[in-house]
Order: structure tokens, then sequence, then C-alpha cells
């Protein structure tokens, strides 16, 4: 639902009259998804009445479609809806580093700096440079392994296999103006700012939009087996503002070059900004897709997390303890040719609770009559 922010054109790309874009929003009788064509707002839900769908069915004319008020009018959700929400991690060699540093100092922010300093004299360098799968990566896993250093985020960091996981329930992600939520029990945690790919139900990549990836550091440094309860919270997934469709003017190559900039303002005063570039990542974004299939089928489509190389170390409070939020720090993501994504942090807890899922959206897709009606299946033996 609407929140603390008003989405508004200053939050799109300058370009946007000439891209073509499909997001939700809310309307009387329920969510609705919707594509922005030539800075004209169309209500699809007649048409295709989930985004899902849509994206699926390739209906990107506004043609059926009810149009919409100004932008500014408009109450927003996250751009997606029975899509997947899957992420890949350590994909690039900055973030890789600081989960290492995660897992060696078992969640202790305090512990970070002084295994930082020795892991990145030891092999900062080389993994900048080495190709994940490559004859080179595994020479470098044979000294690391020798000396100690061998862990298993450089596994998925430099090894075959990307880590792919799966971020949040269908239907749980905040977008624009939304609070998002880390748990009220982690004390160190970050945004994870990162271009998210979204796939259709037959495997192509048809769009893109920006994501933050919410993470606790203290939760996931003392186990990777608490992935989960690191990355799958109340509010801790946010995407926004809208997905950007790939045509002749925005393509996966306009992706592999971007950067997506952060800003972090806290109410205390402080303020972060840092910067990553898409070119610096170690896996290709088509192969992150690709192994996100894997063997598997998503009928409704996914999307993709591509990974972070924001992992921000300096420090906020006391000295060598680093960066984690506080409560009202608001969190901008923004990348040229996607727009801009903010939102409130807050404790998963506080968050306005996660209430709408599968069965009510099927609820009242059918209510409004959205539904095609299919044909009974006699029972067995008839």
């Amino acid at each position: 639902m609407a929140g603390w922010e008003t989405f508004s054109a200053d939050f799109l790309p300058a370009d946007w009259r000439q891209g073509r874009f499909v997001g939700r929003v809310v309307r009387a009788d329920g969510p609705s998804p919707v594509l922005v064509v030539d800075g004209a707002v169309y209500d699809m839900a007649r048409v295709a009445p989930t985004v899902s769908d849509l994206l699926a069915r390739r209906l990107f004319e506004p043609a059926g479609g009810e149009r919409l008020g100004a932008i500014e009018t408009l109450d927003w959700l996250s751009p997606i809806d029975l899509q997947c929400v899957k992420a890949a991690g350590v994909t690039f060699a900055v973030s890789t580093l600081e989960r290492v540093i995660e897992e060696r100092a078992r969640g202790d922010a305090g512990a970070a700096a002084a295994i930082r300093d020795r892991l990145s004299a030891h092999v900062g360098g080389d993994l900048r440079a080495v190709v994940p799968g490559s004859a080179e990566a595994a020479t470098l896993k044979d000294k690391l392994i020798a000396d100690g250093m061998w862990s298993q985020y450089l596994e998925v960091a430099i090894g075959p296999d990307a880590e792919i996981f799966t971020k949040a329930p269908v239907l749980s992600a905040v977008g624009f103006g939304a609070m998002i939520g880390v748990r009220s029990d982690s004390t160190w945690n970050n945004p994870e700012p990162e271009i998210v790919l979204v796939v259709d139900a037959g495997g192509e990549v048809v769009g893109a939009t920006l994501g933050n990836d919410v993470n606790l550091r203290d939760f996931e440094g003392r186990s990777a087996l608490l992935l989960g309860k690191a990355k799958d919270n109340n509010a801790a997934c946010a995407i926004g503002p809208l997905i950007r469709l790939f045509d002749g003017g925005f393509t996966l190559d306009d992706v592999r070059a971007a950067a997506v900039d952060l800003t972090i303002e806290g109410m205390d005063g402080y303020r972060l900004t840092g910067s990553s570039s898409m070119a610096q990542i170690s896996r290709d974004p088509a192969d992150l897709v690709r192994q996100a299939l894997s063997e598997h089928h998503y009928p409704d489509g996914f999307a993709l997390f591509l990974g972070t190389m924001f992992a921000p170390t300096q420090d906020r409070d006391a000295p060598g303890r680093g960066f984690t939020h506080k409560e009202g720090d608001i969190v901008t993501i923004s990348s040229e040719r996607l727009g801009t994504l903010v939102n409130k942090v807050t404790s998963a807890k506080a968050a306005p609770a996660w209430s709408f899922g599968i069965g009510d959206l099927m609820r009242n897709l059918s209510a409004r009559g959205l539904l095609t009606p299919q044909p009974v299946l006699a029972e067995a033996g008839n």
C-alpha cells in the first residue's frame, strides 16, 4: 500500500517516456498490473490479471487497457507478483571478502577490522582477477586451502557453481516508498543495492529493475545455515520502482554496463554513499540466470537479484564496528536507466505485516471476474 514517500516521475529514468515499463498499483477493488507507455499509465488487469501473465504473453501494447491518471495519483506496489524471488550471492570480489570476514568473525562486528586487513592482504588482488571456474581459480583454491584460508564463500565466488538462493516468498516483496525491515534482534546489518532481472515463464529475461536484498551480517556470519533468517524476513525485500522492459533502446548489455548508486541518510545526521559497477561482476548476468533456472521450471517466472559489491565498512558508532542500520534510515538506490528505489528502515516486527498472500490474490481476482473459469475435471474412474 502507499508508503511514506510519494512516487513521481522524478524517480523514473530521464528517458522514461522512450521506454516501456511494467508495474503494479492498488485500485479500489484490488491490485492491478500496469503498463507505462509514452508517458501514460494503463491498467492491464482486464487483459492479463497478473504481471506474471502479462510478461509471459508479451502483452506490451496498451490495447485493451484502461488509461489511468498521473503517476503521482496512484498507489504503487512492488512490480512483481507471482514470480519467485531468487538471489545470487557473492558475485563481486569486495562483497566476497566481506562474507568471508563475517564467517571468520562469527557475526561479531568488533572482530571484523583485523580479519579484513589480514584477508585483503592475502587474497584481495588475486580474487579480483580470477575467473570463476577457471584453471587459475582451481590453483588459487589449492593455495588458500594449504594456507588454511579457504571458505565456503570463496567456493561460490570462484568455483564453477554460483550461490543461488530463494530470497523471499511470492508476493512478499515491498515496493517504492515502503518500510523495509531488519530483524529486531540483529545488531550488524546493511542494505544490499542490486539490479534485479525479471525472467518470464519460458526462462527468458524480459527486463530489469532495482532491489534491496537486506542483509543481516551477524546472523549469516554465525553460520551460513542461518541464511534463511538473515535474508527472509517481513519487509526485508524491496523491489522497484518499475520493471524496465528490454527493447531496442535497453538491453542486457545496458545492465552489464550499469552503475548502481546508494545513499543512506540517518535520523542521527549520518550519511553514507557508495557506487557499484556491474562491469566488476565476476559472473555474467546471463550465466546467473542459467544457473538459477538449473533443471527447474518456474511456471510464473522469477526475479533474480544479481548481487552487490557494496559492503559498508565505514564506522558509524564505535571504532572498528563498521556500519549497521538504525531505525528511520532512508535508503536510496538508483541507476540511470532504471530509476530510483527509496525505502525507510524499521524492524521486521514493526513493519506492516505481510497479510495478502496467493490465496487472497486468487480470491480477489476471481471476485473481480478476472480469472477465466477452468473446466472441472471428472473424478477418477468416471
